[in-house]
């Protein structure tokens, strides 16, 4: 796992060696974190190009793997990020033609792959999860690379004649060439998703390069966009074309096919382990670990001083059971509040899933033993692991029993009457029958009867603000989440509710949250469970075994069945959070309040000050729980504080 940029100069704009170096420098230490083992700046002064790498060292530790690194017949120079777990039968290919390979890294058989075979035959032999930059110097073409599913990122952007690229949109804000400007459009679709939907960022002209595709760049010309992989075509095949089998033969493959997965990712010249939180996915990552393994298991996991947030003795219970050598941090909420101001640098663009802080918290505490860690990211996405997916599907059933212009009605008797006017009503209940916030719940029910279809709920559950309700004037972009053409292509709902959070949910917030957060400590997490073949058997899957009896994710436990007891396992499911609410009101209310003030977000001119404040107020009184919306606007306020 490293940091990877470098840029294309303006050809219209001189640019002398020193500085393409100085520029490429500043590039370089901005990604340090990502990776302390190694530096390495390229330079091609006529071609006007600069390729940069910080490396922190995984397999082949010894300079033979420094980057940017040559082909051996000179032609091609490689930026690499990531890890390549197919490269070994690979490099016995080459080797068979009489190659003598330098040193064993992934980077040098990818490299030497391209050189014979070409870029594109090269990368539909990858197994793993990679962000490459390439230079052609005989055709001066760069091309960029990100993995499948997006585990590793790679922003670019175009600005005139110069083209720039980065891990990281700090690493890009380095070039003199560059002035960020806000895209108002972004900040939107922000508050709604509480991240910035692909392939939009926080900057005008600045993108992401989705997951699976390649850009091309010729000199002097406008960058070419191609899918080697379509998440789309692959749902959509496994949908058409499910398996025909029985329950125990589905198991077996599910089974197989992971405990290869999961080897090919224990491969690493560094001390490896895994993160552990009691739960489905990463109980079966260790388990199949623990399985392969002869020697223990090194797991990790951290627990909180509030019960309903501690999922550690879950955790300690399955490593007990498994044998591993655990180690586990309670956090206290000082300790957990101390990460706060290291967000906004962390997150280069606004970024407000609150689990950012504890996944940040397992990784620097995972970091001090070993290097890299294994994690169950992918599991609800791949087998329907998300409470919303049936809750959806419930919800709209009944509601759709009703007339629409009935429900609508209803709704506006339920909203005729303040949130306050119902928790007064309540009030007056006896004690047995109060309920917290009731006004607040009766509300958004009002809010779900007035919805249109399925499709128009799912959007409500995985959104925070209605732009429209804080951003006057501004459009939010909007894309796939209203794409008419994947109900079309999805008519079950389930399928279209995995596929939108299999190319939305997972690579621009989940996948983002770790990299960052373990990357800010140069540790380097593997996402078993996103192999693309997992992906790939995982949509090919009948319904019958992905949700069975109310029991979601029931293939998937039954491998892990297989490996730790049933009752070890079987619990609700609980997210990676913390008490957000409650520190807002208590320890983080200071900051939050300057944030949140009306001369600062009147300075800004992005939102509603009337309608944050009123919210900020609610959430102080207790009259609601606006911890998530909340987070949204301070993590924005953080960020531009910080980059704005």
């Amino acid at each position: 796992m490293c940091g990877i940029a470098g840029f294309i100069a303006d050809p219209a704009h001189r640019t002398s060696a020193d500085q393409l170096r100085s520029t490429a420098n500043a590039m370089d230490l901005s990604l340090q974190h990502r990776g302390p083992d190694d530096s390495g700046v390229w330079i091609d002064a006529d071609a006007g190009v600069a390729l940069v790498h910080r490396r922190l060292s995984i397999v082949d530790l010894s300079p033979a793997g420094h980057q940017p690194m040559h082909s051996a017949d000179g032609r091609f120079v490689i930026s690499y990020n990531g890890e390549v777990y197919s490269h070994l039968p690979i490099r016995t290919e080459i080797e068979a033609t009489g190659h003598r390979f330098r040193g064993h890294s992934d980077t040098e058989v990818m490299l030497e792959s391209v050189a014979r075979y070409g870029i594109r035959a090269t990368v539909d032999r990858l197994i793993g999860m990679f962000a490459i930059a390439i230079w052609d110097k005989r055709e001066r073409t760069l091309t960029l690379i990100r993995d499948r599913l997006g585990i590793k990122p790679i922003y670019w952007a175009k600005i005139g004649g110069l083209f720039m690229f980065g891990s990281e949109l700090k690493a890009l804000r380095q070039h003199p060439g560059w002035t960020p400007r806000i895209k108002p459009e972004a900040v939107a679709s922000f508050m709604r998703h509480n991240y910035i939907p692909a392939p939009n960022t926080i900057y005008q002209d600045v993108y992401k390069l989705e997951p699976g595709t390649i850009l091309t760049l010729a000199f002097g010309r406008e960058p070419q966009l191609q899918r080697f992989w379509d998440a789309r075509q692959v749902a959509l095949d496994g949908t058409r074309n499910p398996l025909d089998a029985d329950d125990a033969t589905l198991i077996d493959r599910l089974e197989d096919i992971l405990v290869d997965a999961v080897g090919k990712r224990m491969m690493a010249d560094v001390p490896l382990g895994a993160f552990l939180s009691g739960g489905i996915d990463s109980s079966t990552v260790v388990a199949l670990m623990k399985a392969a393994n002869a020697g223990p298991v090194k797991t990790y996991s951290i627990g909180f001083e509030q019960p309903e947030f501690n999922e550690a003795p879950h955790a300690a219970a399955i490593a007990r059971h498994l044998g591993t050598d655990h180690t586990e941090l309670t956090v206290t909420s000082r300790e957990a509040l101390e990460v706060v101001p290291k967000l906004a640098e962390m997150f280069d663009e606004p970024f407000a899933d609150s689990s950012q802080i504890p996944t940040y918290l397992v990784s620097a505490m995972t970091r001090k033993h070993v290097t890299v860690a294994l994690s169950g990211d992918g599991g609800d996405e791949l087998f329907s692991g998300y409470n919303r997916y049936q809750l959806t599907e419930r919800s709209w059933r009944m509601l759709s029993l009703v007339p629409e212009l009935a429900r609508k009605a209803f709704a506006a008797g339920l909203t005729s009457m303040s949130a306050e006017r119902w928790n007064a009503i309540f009030g007056v209940l006896p004690r047995n029958l109060h309920r917290p916030q009731p006004g607040d719940k009766i509300h958004k029910v009002a809010s779900v009867l007035r919805l249109n279809d399925a499709d128009d709920l799912y959007r409500r559950l995985v959104s925070h603000w209605e732009p429209s309700q804080v951003m006057h004037g501004v459009s939010e972009t909007r894309g796939l989440l209203w794409d008419g053409s994947v109900r079309t292509d999805f008519p079950d709902l389930l399928d279209r509710m995995q596929f939108l959070d299999l190319v939305t949910y997972l690579p621009d917030d989940i996948l983002t949250k770790v990299d960052r957060a373990s990357m800010a400590v140069a540790l380097e997490a593997r996402v078993p469970l996103l192999d693309h073949r997992v992906v790939e058997l995982a949509w090919r899957l009948p319904r019958s075994v992905k949700i069975r009896g109310g029991v979601s994710k029931w293939l998937l436990r039954q491998v892990l069945y297989r490996h730790v007891p049933k009752a070890l396992v079987e619990r609700p499911k609980m997210g990676f959070g913390v008490p957000l609410g409650e520190w807002l009101r208590g320890p983080l209310r200071e900051w939050a309040e300057n944030l949140l003030s009306e001369k600062r977000l009147g300075e800004n001119g992005f939102f509603d000050v009337a309608v944050i404040r009123r919210h900020w107020i609610e959430h102080l009184s207790r009259k609601r729980n606006w911890q998530y919306l909340l987070w949204d606007v301070l993590m924005f306020e953080a960020w531009r504080e910080r980059w704005g």
